[in-house]
């Protein structure tokens, strides 16, 4: 859970507020097909989340510096991942700084899987 403290008095924001936020940006990102559980399922296939599951693919951790975001996406065939995972972090980290006001100590992003763009 973040927290902030105003003038006014102190505003809760919950980790899965920030993930579905997370989600959102990175789904709007080129290359990227999905968002994917951080669990394993049988057989090594990642499940595909949808939009309100979100917060199972995402994990938020608050630190003194700042939040860490953890997570786990599956991308388009015959991309470039290192420039997909590039601007997912760069997308993810303006919008939170912008949307929450929050610091932003790192972004782990974790690809899971490939899969052909239809």
């Amino acid at each position: 859970m973040f927290e902030k403290n105003t003038k006014l008095g102190s505003i809760n924001i919950s980790n899965d507020v920030i993930a579905t936020i997370v989600g959102g940006a990175a789904m709007e990102c080129y290359g990227v097909v999905g968002m994917a559980s951080q669990k394993v399922l049988k057989d090594g296939f990642y499940e595909l989340l949808k939009k309100e599951n979100y917060a199972r693919g995402i994990i938020v951790t608050s630190q003194d510096t700042g939040i860490v975001v953890d997570m786990y996406i599956i991308v388009g065939y015959g991309m470039k991942i290192s420039e997909i995972v590039s601007e997912v972090q760069k997308k993810v980290k303006y919008v939170l700084e912008t949307a929450l006001d929050v610091e932003v100590e790192a972004i782990n992003v974790y690809v899971q899987g490939v899969r052909v763009i239809e």
